[in-house]
């Protein structure tokens, strides 16, 4: 096998089992058994599970953002694009927790949310450089507004992870971004 055709192996086995079980009732024996492969060519391609997790993330992450980028166009309203952009950024942050961590290790595990941090931090730059580097965005708005955007709605929705008791408790947290904060901050960005 391919170098490339074994990572994509082990990540594709990695996210259906982090899907099916959580990431953390999911072992890098079962990935390895999944994928059909050796324990140790996991480790010879990812020097932990939690590297094989952000890998799988960061790809989830860069097509969803490069799919959301690719449908604005000046004919549409920025506001608008802005404001549906960034909730469902936030949608797609909340399917990471929800589908592959687990809310209640997130709130549990001092590693989780050192882990999401990182997360967040390499999604914000992934964000802040997409945005920039959009001819049409950048051109419309200051990259420290962009930036502004994004690091408070990042750290708004990251916060609901670490503060909210219940699933329902997330979800009434992001109902309440979505109306009462969002149009502010893109209110602000925008002006």
């Amino acid at each position: 096998m391919e170098a490339d055709k074994v990572k994509e192996s082990i990540k594709k086995a990695a996210r259906e089992l982090f899907r099916r079980y959580g990431y953390k009732k999911t072992s890098v024996n079962e990935i390895a058994r999944k994928a059909k492969i050796a324990k140790a060519t996991i480790y010879k391609y990812f020097d932990s599970k939690e590297l094989v997790l952000h890998a799988i993330l960061m790809d989830y992450i860069r097509e969803s953002v490069a799919d959301l980028l690719s449908k604005y166009s000046k004919q549409a309203d920025l506001e608008t694009y802005l404001g549906n952009t960034i909730l469902r950024v936030s949608r797609l942050t909340y399917t990471i927790c929800n589908e592959f961590l687990g809310w209640d290790f997130i709130r549990e595990s001092a590693n989780t949310q050192e882990y999401l941090r990182t997360l967040s931090d390499d999604l914000e730059f992934l964000l802040i450089s997409s945005f920039i580097n959009n001819a049409e965005i950048g051109e419309a708005v200051k990259p420290e507004k962009l930036t502004f955007l994004i690091k408070a709605s990042k750290n708004i929705v990251f916060s609901f992870a670490f503060t909210s008791v219940s699933e329902a408790d997330v979800r009434k947290n992001f109902v309440s971004f979505q109306k009462e904060i969002l149009p502010y901050l893109v209110k602000a960005t925008v002006d």
